[in-house]
């Protein structure tokens, strides 16, 4: 499992973390596709705006490897801002390739691309 250095562990002052320690002996928790619905929380939604703006400073527009990212986090963009960056696409390996739609994560997540 590729460790991301330099990528944040968590958002700052807060338990929403962003990667994990370790891999699972018995293998990656899929990525699944999870709905947003409107009335989620406030917080929730600076969470996904802050890991966006966190992944767009590490990997921009180039397809990355999944690693040590966590699949909850993941889950709540995947299939969306975050899609499959290969095909045939292993929602289970570490290894597995993703990139950011940066035309979704815009979309999505404008106070992510303040430049």
């Amino acid at each position: 499992m590729l460790k991301h250095r330099g990528f944040p562990s968590r958002m700052p002052s807060s338990d929403f973390q962003f990667t994990i320690r370790r891999a699972n002996p018995k293998g990656a928790t899929p990525l699944i596709r999870r709905e947003r619905y409107r009335d989620r929380k406030a917080v929730d939604r600076r969470v996904d705006a802050y890991f966006m703006q966190a992944l767009w400073e590490h990997f921009g527009s180039e397809p990355f490897e999944r690693g040590n990212l966590d699949a909850g986090r993941l889950s709540w963009l995947f299939g969306r801002e975050i899609v499959p960056a290969e095909e045939p696409f292993d929602p289970t390996s570490y290894e597995a390739l993703l990139v950011i739609d940066e035309t979704a994560a815009r979309a999505s997540f404008p106070e992510a691309f303040v430049e």
